[in-house]
């Protein structure tokens, strides 16, 4: 498995980043792969979870701020 030729992390959306994360911990469990391979395969796996991370702490700030929104609309109509 060559990292080089997969996507960089920073472009992927959560859904990608999460199924690859997905195919990436079933490699692991699998024991099928040599030190090096599973070296490589944690690094990647490390890279997309960081990157899931960062879509779901984007989603909650968004959520966050629709929220204050609402209630702020709501205080100025009483």
């Amino acid at each position: 498995m060559s990292t080089s030729e997969l996507p960089d992390p920073a472009t992927l959306g959560y859904e990608q980043a999460r199924d690859e994360l997905v195919r990436v911990v079933t490699q692991l469990e699998s024991g099928n792969a040599g030190l090096e391979e599973s070296l490589l395969l944690w690094e990647r796996g490390e890279a997309l979870a960081n990157r899931c991370d960062e879509w779901l702490t984007g989603a909650r700030e968004r959520l966050a701020e629709a929220k204050a929104r609402r209630e702020d609309a709501d205080d100025t109509k009483e």
